[in-house]
């Protein structure tokens, strides 16, 4: 049980560091993965994240502590627990994020990590038919294609958002992300395209790739400041697996921290409290966490949608059928169609705002469809100022951290969410949308647009994640950073992290094909370093 590189967590960024350090053979790779294998029929039909989400065997079913923000409401944080990671449950929407995103992480001292460095491995990843092929890539293992599903409500309600004077766009992932637009998805002839799909599939079969299943981490072992293993429960015993040269960290915004913090390296007052030896103090650990909250504006409307369309047995039996014999029709419906990103003031250089428009309704993702026909034009900040926290509540990787996402904690925060609803609201008054709305179902008529408050309550009643926890452990060097700009975590060697942690700001946008360039970008650090280490080698050999 000895290896080159192990990496932690086959998510959407450790399957991508798997299949490119084993590529070639001449590293000997594991990939530790606490989940089973993607086995399930549900993770590969699109719209199994109704099935997915929820379910313990591919959801670790995260929940966050009561949040002040949210009027001491706790939400439930669903996060991938099989291989392929959150990539294997989420909606399949496709996003890079805004250029500033990552000139911004650049600006702040991440050399390497401005839009110009970070575009060719946006291109590397993606396999895409449309836009522009001097920012879109053709030929890459993830599968990205246009959504084949239509539903009228959701077009009406794009229509009527240009008719209210905002762009059009065909690809929010090109030169420019403002506009309204239908949804790019991670899909391949009508499957879900996750990162396990794309990336391990063709290196499952290789020698000096060993993919373990149901392996949790329980703790990073050091020799001095030197990671030299990781401590694993396996095949029901404890087992210690022996490193080379590098662990590497993709477990995920929630788990990569914790895992550093009961192998000793945080907050030292905060490791103290549950008996963990400081091995390096990072204060940072476990901070800066950032989400995209979504408020959920809901209209009734005379035209069909998902609600009603899948309400008996026979219905869902006829799309079962429809899809088993053409890989088309509802079966094949990422999480949103529609989407937008806008701008809530004039004088912004970027759209500060998303839309997910989705023609069903529920009261949150994984609850049943209200009864009746409805869609939703769900709006979040891209950019929250607001950042929270986890804590341990244990020196137990079996005990979940507790979650405090600290939402709408600043006044620029609230102001953009309220102006997000208005403008949501706003659209569903403009035909050709408004003239088949029968209800605003929420917030509904006795909230005014022009009551601020009231409008701030109820997104601070109804409001939810839409599932996008970063930057616990934010690349740096100010004083709450965790990685340095190679993701090498700071005080101690032969440790690195690669996944959404890493983000020192939130970018613009769903974060699944972010987290996969960061695979790539991670992916590419790892192997220049090992050249680097090879040469040196030989010259002192000579």
């Amino acid at each position: 049980m000895e290896f080159d590189y192990v990496i932690i967590g086959a998510g959407s960024a450790g399957c991508v560091l798997a299949n490119r350090l084993s590529d070639g053979g001449k590293h000997q790779v594991a990939l530790l993965e606490a989940g089973g294998r993607d086995s399930s029929p549900w993770i590969h039909v699109p719209v199994g994240y109704f099935k997915t989400m929820g379910n313990p065997k591919t959801d670790w079913g995260y929940e966050t502590e009561p949040d002040p923000g949210l009027n001491g409401r706790s939400l439930k944080w669903p996060r991938g627990r099989v291989l392929g990671g959150s990539s294997s449950i989420n909606g399949l929407l496709y996003v890079r994020g805004q250029a500033a995103d990552y000139d911004h992480w650049r600006q702040l001292g991440n050399a390497g990590w401005g839009w110009s460095d970070v575009l060719p491995l946006f291109k590397r990843a993606e396999s895409y038919a449309g836009g522009d092929p001097e920012i879109r890539g053709r030929h890459g293992p993830l599968s990205v294609s246009d959504s084949l599903v239509t539903r009228e409500c959701v077009d009406r309600y794009l229509d009527a958002a240009v008719n209210a004077g905002y762009p059009t766009n065909e690809d929010y992932n090109g030169a420019n992300q403002e506009g309204v637009g239908h949804f790019q998805l991670t899909m391949r002839n009508g499957r879900r395209c996750s990162s396990a799909v794309a990336y391990l599939g063709p290196a499952r079969r290789r020698p000096n790739l060993s993919i373990l299943t149901n392996c949790p981490a329980e703790r990073i072992i050091f020799d001095g400041k030197r990671a030299t293993g990781v401590k694993v429960s396996h095949q029901g015993r404890t087992k210690t697996i022996h490193v080379k040269k590098e662990i590497i960290l993709s477990a995920g915004a929630l788990a990569s921290p914790q895992l550093l913090m009961v192998s000793g390296i945080g907050d030292p007052d905060e490791l103290k409290k549950h008996g963990i030896e400081v091995r390096h103090a990072l204060k940072g650990v476990g901070k800066n966490l950032q989400d995209h909250l979504q408020a959920r504006p809901v209209y009734k409307t005379t035209l069909s949608t998902i609600n009603t369309e899948i309400n008996s047995l026979f219905k869902q039996g006829l799309i079962a059928l429809h899809y088993a014999a053409t890989r088309t029709g509802p079966m094949t419906m990422a999480a949103s169609l529609g989407t937008a990103f806008l701008k809530t003031r004039p004088d912004l250089e970027e759209p500060d705002i998303q839309f997910h428009v989705q023609p069903f309704s529920a009261s949150s993702k994984i609850n049943k469809p209200h009864e009746f026909n409805a869609f939703t034009a769900s709006v979040l900040q891209l950019r929250p100022e607001s950042a929270g926290h986890i804590e341990l509540k244990s020196a137990d990787m079996r005990d979940y951290p507790a979650i405090h996402p600290n939402y709408l904690a600043t006044k620029t925060d609230q102001d953009t969410i309220v102006e997000g609803i208005r403008i949501a609201r706003r659209i569903a008054r403009t035909d050709p949308v408004a003239s088949v709305i029968t209800e605003e179902y929420t917030p509904g008529p006795d909230i005014s647009d022009d009551d601020y408050d009231a409008i701030l309550n109820w997104a601070r009643d109804t409001a939810t994640t839409i599932y996008h926890p970063t930057g616990t452990c934010k690349m740096g060097s100010d004083p709450l950073a965790v990685v340095d700009d190679n993701l090498r975590v700071h005080g101690v060697t032969g440790l690195r992290v690669a996944d959404a942690s890493i983000m020192p700001v939130i970018v613009s946008g769903n974060t699944n094909a972010p987290t996969i360039m960061i695979g790539e970008k991670a992916s590419d650090m790892v192997l220049a370093d090992a050249s680097q280490s090879e040469n040196r080698t030989l010259e002192a050999a000579q």
